[in-house]
């Protein structure tokens, strides 16, 4: 069993009697879900990924009313359920699970009380705090607020923004795939060109993930979520093949072609997606015309790169 099915088992077998019975008058104002950090959240879980920071159990986000009534006494109950409270192990761990502010959830991510309100702040997230804000599920959410600001999260990023991240993406396959791996390799400077193509490949994801407006988590997962896209999900098996394959002359010479496919394709979805129009094979001049789509001074007046 996946974490998030074990999760939401343990909602109903313990969780929903301990709410109503301990806390009838608060029921409607504690929300129940599993989102945040870990592969569990993600449902990318295995047998594997128990062996280390995979607690058992659920989250109960409440807002600061509740939280002064109730968070202590609901955290005490909590932690009385019947089923093993799992410790992480690492040092970089979070302890994730139970009683947490909505607030205090969110900030974790975004820095601030719930989504951004800015578009530089928007700017500034990484994808994957992002991604682990919003992925997992929400069980119970009678009042509505853990959900709104996740809603917002998943659907609210400011189209300039998203342009201004999706060029620099681009430009950034342009700069690292197209240019300097080949470049690099001419040079003999064999370790320098493996890096250039790490460099386009997660710009590569980054972008396709954005051509889908979802959110990319961690890079260990990129390509695993990759499988799950409706865009361009195609793409994750030549991007793995750049990543893994043999670096001999032959495997460099394929490589180039491959890096190829990729920005061909991707120019294509732009095209499709009337963010670009032009028929270049070279994505730089693709990424200065989805620039040119930014309706944000502020944006607009920003380096090509940034994002």
């Amino acid at each position: 069993m996946q974490g998030l099915e074990e999760a939401r088992r343990l909602y109903e077998r313990y969780g929903t009697d301990m709410i109503d019975r301990l806390f009838p008058k608060w029921a409607g104002r504690i929300a129940v879900g599993l989102v945040g950090h870990g592969s569990e959240c993600f449902g990318f879980d295995d047998a594997l990924s128990r062996d280390h920071d995979f607690p058992e159990g659920f989250c109960l986000w409440v807002d600061d009313e509740t939280d002064r009534a109730i968070g202590v006494q609901l955290a005490r109950a909590y932690r009385a359920l019947p089923f093993k409270k799992a410790e992480a192990r690492s040092a970089l761990s979070e302890t994730s699970r139970g009683v947490l502010r909505i607030r205090d959830f969110y900030s974790r991510y975004t820095g601030c009380d719930g989504a951004p309100e800015s578009e530089l702040q928007w700017l500034s997230l990484p994808s994957h705090a992002l991604a682990e804000a919003t992925n997992g599920a929400v069980f119970r959410d009678d009042q509505g607020l853990f959900s709104s600001i996740r809603e917002t999260l998943l659907h609210g990023m400011p189209e300039d923004v998203r342009l201004k991240k999706l060029a620099a993406r681009v430009i950034a396959m342009a700069q690292a795939g197209q240019y300097n791996y080949p470049r690099c390799v001419r040079h003999g400077e064999y370790g320098a060109a493996m890096l250039a193509m790490t460099e386009f490949a997660n710009a590569a994801c980054g972008a396709i993930y954005l051509l889908n407006r979802r959110h990319m988590p961690y890079y260990k997962w990129q390509l695993r979520g990759m499988a799950e896209l409706e865009k361009l999900a195609g793409m994750k098996d030549a991007l793995e093949f750049l990543l893994t394959a043999e670096n001999d002359e032959q495997g460099r010479i394929l490589k180039s072609a491959v890096v190829e496919d990729i920005c061909a394709a991707v120019a294509a979805e732009l095209r499709a997606q009337h963010l670009t129009h032009g028929s270049w094979d070279y994505l730089e001049p693709h990424a200065f015309e989805i620039a040119s789509h930014i309706e944000s001074p502020q944006l607009r007046a920003m380096h090509i790169m940034e994002g």
